[in-house]
């Protein structure tokens, strides 16, 4: 049994993937068949007597084009596509506003020339709207070829809606058009047959449903973008040792068995289990946690980790496609495949809707024929009936109200990268959250200084921060910005991987780490009991000078100043949290106790596979949403029915996500809300755009004839325009949406009140005190000194509280006053010497 990928190109919506789908299904062999509209790509189970061949044959058969798979994302056809729609739309939209100016210039005071109005000028108008209206419908032809190859194959979609709305209008005008010809040939009078011409609402379809296909074009390119995102962190090269000689070779030559060499600051290129030496790594692109892991003989290394400090050599155990790195990276090109885009709800009725309308035009023609109204009068109302059911309403409906929806959300800090996102987030009613980086800063901090019984707490302070300032370990980074004191100067200072640090003040040895390095130097530590650190997160890291213990240090990464009060809004709104982490359940379940959220739904000691099993399962009976911030959430973000990333968090997690949540935590509310909403006005214009067709359909058809109530095309043109603004006019309103405020953080105490306006909207927040956390993205920052200098630079900035630098993340996370001057804090961070993005 084989599973292949395929690229497949030409579909327009859910009904072209269901065509795919179905054709490649009833070949011989094929077990499952799986079809992306996002990504265009497919995935094939088969066995014999089916072959790949046979497979891209049934997919040209069905009407579009299929290709072996490439791993790599070309990202530069994704703009070119983007690109070329928006060149079609302005040049159609240029030669449109000519088109409506010769025909329908008259309704508001604008006059044709005479050589356009009188006489011969009468054909000449109308061979000119005739060239303009073939010039657009020729520059979006792929919906005549799309549309009538659907139709053909009794499979109609969009594209057939467009094609029939507009190519009918065409005929009957150019049917119209040689009437005029005629007319003027023989001599009769033949300027009132121009108001008979509906050239204008043929090139009018195709122009305004292509603003529609743009815009989807745009978004499907952001869900693409991860997955060539994550392809970036892949390791480039590898450091080999052949003997006692170093040999820089490319990542992909690695073989297992094979002994390479990591260095500080290096990026381990395989994975592999370590033979001599002793480092911290950074597992953070991996496992998304922040505090690094202590590496020594024996210990698993994985690829694409960083090494923060110390030589080690290795062995590598696995390469190529079996690392850690790549199944992620696999996964998530999995997920991504095997995740069906939900269907709109156009696509859906299209199937029934087109074949009713043709059939009813078909009807009323042949009716009105056998009643007596003669050729023309028949031809008139059926074509009436096809230009009244035009799909501008039904084109417009979704797409406009993303549009403005995702506009409104864009504003308060929520982005919604597709339609589907933001349907679904009005859906949810479960809500896992990763611990680091998005329920928490996602940076260690110090929590608690205690000094040991009879040393004074300054003095305490002066020895552990003049020792921590010579590391640039995260912990170190943590302490040297978590406490203020003089220094002294350090002499013979050491880093020990996996222990701490020592070095010599004033001729005697300070010490600082963990319990293992006091042993080993002999410094009691039994009368200092730590017991409730780990209960509480913390990792306690202990100081002596002299053998004699100074105090402890705790450090922990903090929750989020908002996490407790949106954990409590989800719940009030029906909605569950969930907590994933990698790691331990100590750890986790003091996080979960601070935040809000039962012990129950926390997830602990999990590996990025297990965290996308976990989603997997809780999707069985609930509306999932995932929220994370590190290349390991990638999988889940994936998996989850709506993936959602906090800003400032790993690039790859931002990309993998659905939707991006600016202002930390407290845009989640909003967000569903907000989709709520939206989802509603979709549904409204839908209702319109379909009660609109079958209240119209019946009249165009002359079912009040006898009333003396009839409509000719272009009357139906006009209520076909009617219907269209109504439906964006309608959209608009959702402008109106808008939060009462965000959460806020007030000494370390967060509260979110909520005012019940509307009880359909769960994203009304009102604040009590308003204290901004934003996330800017700096480039330029290399070690911890780089980190200081943002930190120190950004704090003189008035009205700032705090600020949080990460030269891993490219980050600073600033604690501010609402009004605070933004500008002020970009201009400090340049002024260091630093890039803001």
């Amino acid at each position: 049994m084989l599973k292949e990928k395929f690229s497949v190109t030409g579909m327009s919506c859910s009904a072209c993937v269901a065509r795919v789908e179905r054709s490649v299904s009833r070949l011989e062999g094929v077990t499952e068949v799986t079809v992306s509209l996002l990504t265009n790509e497919m995935s094939v189970t088969f066995a014999a007597p089916c072959t790949e061949e046979a497979i891209i044959n049934a997919v040209t058969a069905a009407g579009y084009k299929a290709t072996a798979f490439k791993r790599a994302v070309n990202t530069s056809e994704k703009d070119k596509e983007t690109a070329s729609l928006l060149t079609k739309l302005i040049i159609s939209i240029v030669l449109l506003l000519i088109l409506m100016y010769v025909s329908m210039g008259h309704m508001i005071g604008l006059k044709l020339p005479a050589f356009l109005s009188e006489g011969a000028g009468v054909v000449a108008c109308a061979f000119l709207e005739m060239a303009l209206a073939l010039a657009v419908m020729m520059i979006h032809g792929r919906f005549f070829v799309s549309g009538f190859k659907a139709l053909i194959r009794l499979s109609p979609n969009m594209d057939t809606l467009v094609a029939l709305g507009s190519g009918a209008s065409f005929l009957y005008s150019a049917y119209v058009t040689v009437s005029i010809l005629i007319a003027y040939i023989n001599g009769a009078h033949a300027a009132h047959m121009l108001h008979d011409l509906y050239f204008e609402g043929a090139a009018m379809i195709v122009t305004l449903v292509t603003v529609g296909k743009t815009l989807e074009s745009h978004s499907k390119k952001k869900t693409t973008d991860s997955y060539q995102s994550l392809l970036s962190l892949a390791p480039k090269t590898a450091t080999l040792l052949e003997g006692e000689t170093e040999r820089l070779v490319p990542a992909e030559e690695v073989k297992v068995g094979d002994v390479f060499v990591v260095k500080t600051g290096e990026q381990i290129p395989v994975d592999g289990e370590v033979l001599t030496g002793a480092c911290s790594v950074n597992e953070a692109y991996l496992t998304g946690e922040s505090i690094p892991v202590d590496k020594t003989v024996g210990s698993y290394i994985s690829a694409s980790t960083i090494d923060l400090n110390g030589r080690i050599t290795a062995r590598a155990t696995k390469v190529g496609e079996d690392t850690a790195f790549n199944k992620i990276l696999e996964l998530v090109k999995n997920v991504n495949l095997t995740k069906a885009p939900i269907a709109r709800l156009a696509d859906k009725v299209a199937g029934i809707f087109v074949p009713a309308v043709i059939g009813v035009a078909l009807a009323v023609f042949g009716i009105w024929l056998l009643v007596g109204a003669g050729l023309s009068i028949s031809l008139q109302r059926a074509v009436a009936v096809l230009v009244i059911s035009c799909p501008c309403a039904l084109g417009l409906a979704t797409p406009v109200a993303i549009m403005v929806g995702s506009g409104v959300g864009a504003k308060h800090g929520v982005l919604y990268k597709n339609a589907e996102s933001l349907e679904t987030a009005g859906k949810i009613n479960a809500v896992v959250l990763d611990k680091t980086g998005t329920l928490t800063v996602g940076m260690p901090a110090v929590t608690d200084v205690l000094p040991a019984s009879g040393v004074a707490e300054d003095y305490f302070k002066r020895i552990a921060l003049s020792l921590e300032k010579m590391s640039e370990h995260p912990l170190s980074v943590a302490i040297t910005n978590g406490i203020q004191a003089d220094t002294v100067n350090v002499e013979e200072f050491i880093s020990l991987p996996g222990r701490g640090l020592s070095g010599k003040i004033n001729g005697v040895t300070a010490l600082g780490g963990n319990a293992a390095l006091m042993k080993e130097n002999g410094v009691d530590i039994t009368g200092f009991s730590v017991d409730g650190f780990a209960a509480e997160g913390k990792t306690p890291l202990y100081f002596a000078y002299g053998n004699k213990l100074l105090g402890v240090i705790a450090v922990a990464d903090k929750e989020r100043s908002s996490a407790a009060a949106v954990v409590a809004y989800l719940k009030k709104q029906g909605i569950t949290p969930y907590m994933l982490t990698g790691d331990n359940y100590l750890t986790a379940n003091a996080i979960a106790e601070r935040v809000g959220i039962d012990k129950a739904d926390v997830f602990a000691d999990v590996m990025p596979d297990d965290k996308r099993e976990i989603v997997k399962k809780l999707k069985a009976d609930r509306t999932v949403a995932m929220v994370g911030d590190g290349v390991n959430d990638a999988v889940a973000l994936r998996e989850a029915d709506l993936g959602m990333a906090v800003s400032g968090g790993s690039f790859v997690a931002v990309d993998s996500a659905d939707v991006v949540l600016m202002n930390d935590l407290t845009s989640l509310a909003f967000s569903f809300g907000l989709s709520k909403k939206t989802l509603k006005n979709i549904k409204e214009n839908l209702f319109w755009a379909f009660i609109y067709n079958v209240v119209c359909i019946p009249i165009a058809g002359g079912a009040l004839a006898f009333a003396g109530i009839t409509l000719n095309p272009m009357i139906a043109a006009a209520a076909m325009s009617l219907s269209s603004m109504f439906v964006v006019t309608n959209a608009l309103r959702l402008n109106r949406v808008k939060p009462e405020g965000y959460a806020a953080s007030c000494e370390g105490k967060c509260t979110l009140a909520v005012e019940e306006k509307d009880n359909n909207f769960a994203g009304d927040i009102t604040p009590k005190e308003i204290i901004m956390e934003k996330v800017y993205n700096v480039e330029g920052m290399m070690c911890a000194h780089c980190e200081m200098h943002v930190k120190n630079a950004v704090e003189a900035v008035k009205g700032v509280k705090s600020c949080v630098a990460d030269r891993t993340k490219k980050t600073a996370t600033v604690v501010m006053e609402d009004g605070t001057d933004e500008t002020a804090v970009k201009d400090a961070i340049v002024g260091a010497g630093y890039e803001v993005r």
